[in-house]
């Protein structure tokens, strides 16, 4: 499987490498399950999950990832590091590139549990050079043949170019004039095989080298030449440096090695070129219906102009498909160059995004960005598209207190109303004000609304409306009714594969106050215990869902006398509230909790029911093979915060070591494997 740079995704590599190994032998749905949750981006909570099935695979398998080097994302070395943990009997893991994985094999190797295959190893013998060169239907002389050979030191791509630059004409000459090493390389092909080849020839390699990948029409768009097509298709069948993609003989890339080479030269003679061929290909992805490839070459030219219309375009399906790294990635490019600030709905977006996904600072930092420009653009009223979404963006953050909550969320529905646009989660923010506002029955009704629209791409704003209508349903004692709610909002999450979403906790709150009612302490325990894995998702940016889901977790809690981990979840409540304290009927059960919580005696923290959303937050990233410092880097926290951490952590579990700690995190399902 080769890796480029668009797999710096944890979830775009291993729902590649989850793919690889289901063709070959079914690893299980739960695996695409995690996959596909919008909110589960670090791999710590997936790996574990993908390693179980690698290692429980019957069949021998050899998985094979080719340039490994492109991978700078900590994430995806992490999970590859993990992944090699679960390698089965008969099976192989295989890393190649031209340089060392930047993996954590140290402990691989002490263990001799990996097999290093270094330049040394992968050189070729004279009779193999040989039989290369006879391949590439080149023939050497004795003497000539073994020079070529002691010059590249057996190198296969050093013989490899050699064999093509002969075979592009003319004489050889001295094989004592070759020799091993990138930079020599490139030399040689610049004066042995390009000069051989003629202007147009070469025009079009170095040019068309700033594509990841080829065909005949993108190459004739990008250089506004025509006849393009025609010489890649000459190129194709000439030159072996060109790597075919398909089996039609429609799509191409260079190898790597000469790619780099051309564009060295193309920064050399006509550096400023390169953004505008760029731009050029960006066009072309564009009018041919890929967005997306024609964001990435957008970024690649630098244009933010269209990179910013793109990253609007492309956000909500992107998060729909749960690639939260490779959003973050489109909006810190964006961010670094200014490109936000006058991009209106991609500030909004931003903080929805960011929201969700439990990043209260970049949350509201675009919140205001947004705000800035409502309340102090002239031009605010131009883009009545973005003025919508603002408004519901107000609502979804609430920062102002219940009664302005709902003003936005009226006017949000107003705003949609007009544009003819159905947006389920409108009217469930509504319900939300009002129920907070002591209005129940028409929180219900608007509830009902939000269900009715939300078979309209919003499986997350579904679950949770259906969850508000069962707690609602218990506050009338109709306990048959709330069970079918809560367990359609489960069912709901369950075929979106978002089980592992912000609104989890609520959902499983609200299941597992039923299970209790019931008498199913053990199903409400599971339940208690399923909302843990996400609850660090529901921060003070969504401070009505975050202190909703605790109190009603606590009041679980507590029925069950487990008093530690329900003032583990008031600390929380009582944090969130210091933050956005106008909160409407939820201060008055934040009270009567605190007084039930007063008058209970129990340890203040103890056992793996009491873990922060803090150290939940940490957890899965000691499930990696990532260092203190580099989980306190993916974290924004210093080393000692995650030391901290941790040493509180292996405490409530009962554990000495890092390793026990995850060992017991995966007993108790806080964790996958």
């Amino acid at each position: 499987m080769p890796v480029d740079d668009e797999d710096n995704d944890p979830k775009v590599l291993l729902t590649y490498i989850a793919a690889a190994l289901d063709a070959i032998e079914p690893v299980g749905g739960r695996v695409f399950d995690a996959l596909a949750s919008p909110v589960s981006s670090v791999p710590g909570s997936v790996v574990p999950r993908l390693g179980t099935a690698f290692s429980s695979m019957t069949a021998p398998v050899a998985l094979i990832l080719d340039d490994v080097r492109v991978l700078h994302n900590s994430e995806c070395r992490a999970a590859l590091s993990v992944l090699a943990d679960h390698v089965p009997d008969r099976s192989q893991l295989m890393l190649a590139g031209r340089d060392q994985p930047s993996l954590r094999v140290a402990r691989l190797r002490a263990e001799g549990k990996i097999f290093e295959i270094g330049p040394a190893d992968l050189s070729l013998t004279p009779g193999e050079a040989a039989s290369l060169l006879r391949a590439a239907e080149v023939a050497l002389g004795e003497e000539d043949l073994a020079e070529l050979h002691r010059r590249t030191e057996g190198w296969p791509a050093g013989l490899y170019l050699a064999a093509l630059a002969i075979r592009a004409g003319g004489p050889f000459g001295s094989a004592a004039s070759f020799a091993g090493g990138d930079v020599f390389v490139s030399e040689y092909l610049e004066s042995e095989f390009l000069t051989r080849i003629s202007r147009a020839q070469r025009r079009f390699l170095t040019r068309t080298a700033v594509l990841e990948r080829m065909c005949g029409p993108l190459c004739e768009a990008v250089l506004e030449r025509p006849g393009s097509g025609a010489i890649l298709a000459e190129l194709a069948r000439s030159n072996l440096l060109l790597v075919p993609l398909d089996h039609r003989g429609q799509w191409y890339r260079y190898h790597h090695l000469f790619r780099d080479m051309l564009l060295a030269e193309l920064e050399r003679r006509e550096p400023d070129l390169i953004p505008v061929l760029r731009r050029r290909a960006a066009a072309w992805y564009l009018g041919n219906g890929v967005p997306e490839q024609a964001l990435e070459y957008s970024i690649a030219a630098g244009d933010i102009e269209m990179g910013a219309r793109l990253v609007e375009e492309l956000m909500l399906p992107t998060y729909r498909q749960g690639r939260v790294t490779t959003l973050q990635r489109w909006i810190r490019w964006l961010e670094d160059r200014g490109g936000i600030a006058g991009r209106p709905m991609a500030a909004v977006w931003a903080a929805i995004l960011a929201a969700r996904t439990g990043r209260p600072v970049e949350a509201e930092r675009w919140a205001v960005a947004a705000d800035r420009w409502q309340y102090e653009s002239a031009a605010w009223s131009d883009d009545p598209a973005a003025g919508m979404w603002a408004a519901v963006l107000r609502a979804l953050l609430c920062r102002q207190g219940v009664q302005q909550m709902r003003t936005d969320a009226d006017e949000a529905a107003r705003l949609l109303a007009t544009a003819g646009i159905v947006a389920p989660a409108v009217p469930f923010l509504q319900g939300l004000a009002q129920v907070l506002s002591g209005d129940r029955d028409g929180g219900d009704a608007s509830f009902a609304d939000a269900i009715g629209a939300g078979d309209r791409g919003a499986p997350d704003v579904l679950a949770a409306a259906l969850s508000e209508r069962s707690l609602l349903a218990m506050a009338r004692g109709d306990w048959g009714r709330a069970e079918d709610l809560a367990g359609r909002a489960r069912a709901v999450l369950r075929e979106a594969r978002i089980e592992d979403s912000h609104i989890t906790p609520l959902v499983c709150a609200a299941q597992a106050r039923a299970a209790w009612h019931r008498g199913d302490s053990a199903a409400a325990r599971q339940q208690l215990a399923g909302a843990q894995r996400s609850r660090p998702l529901l921060t003070y940016a969504l401070p009505h869902l975050a202190v909703q889901a605790r109190i009603e977790l606590a009041r679980v809690h507590l029925a069950l006398t487990d008093v530690a981990a329900a003032r583990t979840l008031m600390r929380e409540v009582n944090e969130i509230l210091n933050r956005r304290p106008d909160l409407g009927t939820l201060i008055g059960e934040a009270q009567e909790l605190r007084a039930q919580l007063s008058a209970r005696r129990g340890p203040s923290a103890s056992g793996a029911s009491s873990l922060t959303a803090a150290e939940l937050r940490v957890l899965p990233l000691l499930a990696t093979h990532l260092s203190f410092p580099e989980i306190g880097a993916a974290l924004f926290l210093s080393p000692n915060t995650v030391k901290s951490q941790a040493m509180s952590l292996y405490r409530k579990l009962g554990a000495n070591s890092r390793s026990q700690a995850v060992a017991r995190s995966r007993e108790l399902a806080l964790l996958d494997g």
